[in-house]
């Protein structure tokens, strides 16, 4: 299993134009219909799926097929997989297990930058613009957050790595001050998606400057649900419903033929807004600045989520993102991007290429409002 110490904790974001207009802010979600507020459940981290199912083994005397927990330690957080299939069968909970092992174990090899080993740490470590070589699966991840950069502007941006770290949210520690003018522009120097080419045939990563490096957290608890889940359906379970700390992916559905059903948390947790939608061969991700933040000197409240375009923390007033897509990792990635373009540039993107996603604004008296595209709102199903 991928050893969770190997993240930092909590760690883990092809459309159609609509013509619609981007529409108004909803309080507590108005626009959502008379039953919203009734959809009630109990978070888990971020997005969560629903509970009360048997663990690993344990059987459903209701149904000879039930879905089956599985559960443990991932980056930095931890995963649920439900896999509807005959309870009480080990040696398929043995493959299960071993199959959601090996792909977080990649995972991890590749892209933790709490590993000094993995394939993203030694490419920024990697002092040279001479190509380096790594595996298919880096390849394909720096591609998806290429085509999401290309689309949102960089707000998306995988070099994001230096500011990261200069703004205390990197594997190593907090800096005793926040970065100054000259600092940032030094650092800013250095970000820039268009900085790497990716060779998908050759397998190789270029950089435009030997100090270039990269973070590709903002994308790597989707592909790590992608593929779980893809790894589970190979072995013969085509239902199967996967959280990587909080980025979910479903295949198939759940075991009385329904859609599996994911519950979103609001900002500040409150029972009474989780909302809960239906996903079915999709992915689910959301983006948030209200669980890793800290407080500086001067009372300024610094948040995980930084601004590629101008080297800063966000400081406008979204609160969270959501985007459902087919691709885990291109949900992921998303759901940051819209992050930090804010609550009108994120609104007008999620409108303009009619992506399913919802954003939840926090407003100066501190109450919350949200707006959702008919996109999104097409998955929330009415209440049973």
């Amino acid at each position: 299993m991928a050893p969770s110490s190997s993240w930092p904790r909590g760690c883990c974001g092809a459309s159609r134009r609509a013509s619609a207009d981007v529409g108004s802010w909803d309080r507590l979600g108005a626009g959502l219909g008379p039953d919203a507020a009734r959809r009630a459940l109990t978070p888990v981290l971020v997005v969560s799926a629903l509970a009360g199912l048997p663990a690993a083994g344990r059987p459903q005397a209701a149904s000879p097929r039930a879905a089956v927990v599985f559960s443990g330690p991932a980056m930095g957080s931890h995963y649920t997989v439900r896999v509807v299939m005959r309870p009480g069968d080990d040696a398929a909970n043995d493959r299960i297990r071993a199959a959601i092992d090996g792909e977080l174990g990649r995972v991890d090899r590749f892209f933790s930058r709490w590993r000094p080993d993995s394939e993203v740490s030694r490419l920024g470590a990697h002092a040279s613009t001479e190509p380096f070589p790594v595996s298919a699966d880096t390849a394909a991840v720096l591609e998806v957050a290429r085509k999401v950069s290309d689309l949102t502007g960089g707000a998306l941006d995988v070099t994001v790595a230096p500011l990261v770290e200069a703004w205390g949210f990197g594997p190593g520690p907090r800096p005793p001050e926040v970065p100054g003018p000259e600092a940032l522009a030094a650092l800013r120097a250095r970000v820039g998606y268009r900085q790497l080419t990716i060779d998908a045939a050759r397998r190789t990563v270029t950089k435009a400057r030997p100090d270039v490096s990269c973070d590709v957290a903002a994308l790597a608890g989707g592909w790590a649900a992608d593929r779980v889940a893809a790894a589970i359906v190979a072995l013969g379970h085509g239902d199967v419903l996967v959280d990587v700390g909080g980025e979910v992916t479903a295949r198939g559905r759940r075991a009385d033929g329904a859609p599996w059903r994911v519950a979103i948390e609001w900002p500040d947790g409150s029972r009474e807004r989780t909302l809960v939608i239906a996903l079915e061969d999709a992915a689910v991700a959301t983006s948030g600045d209200y669980r890793n933040a800290w407080t500086d000197r001067e009372g300024m409240r610094r948040s995980h989520v930084i601004d590629p375009r101008t080297g800063q923390p966000v400081a406008h007033g979204l609160a969270s993102a959501t985007v459902v897509d087919r691709d885990g990792a291109r949900a992921d990635a998303l759901a940051t991007a819209l992050l930090v373009l804010g609550p009108d540039e994120g609104r007008a993107l999620a409108a303009r290429e009619g992506l399913a996603a919802r954003l939840v604004r926090r407003e100066p008296d501190g109450t919350y409002t949200e707006w959702s595209t008919r996109e999104f709102e097409a998955l929330v199903p009415a209440v049973r």
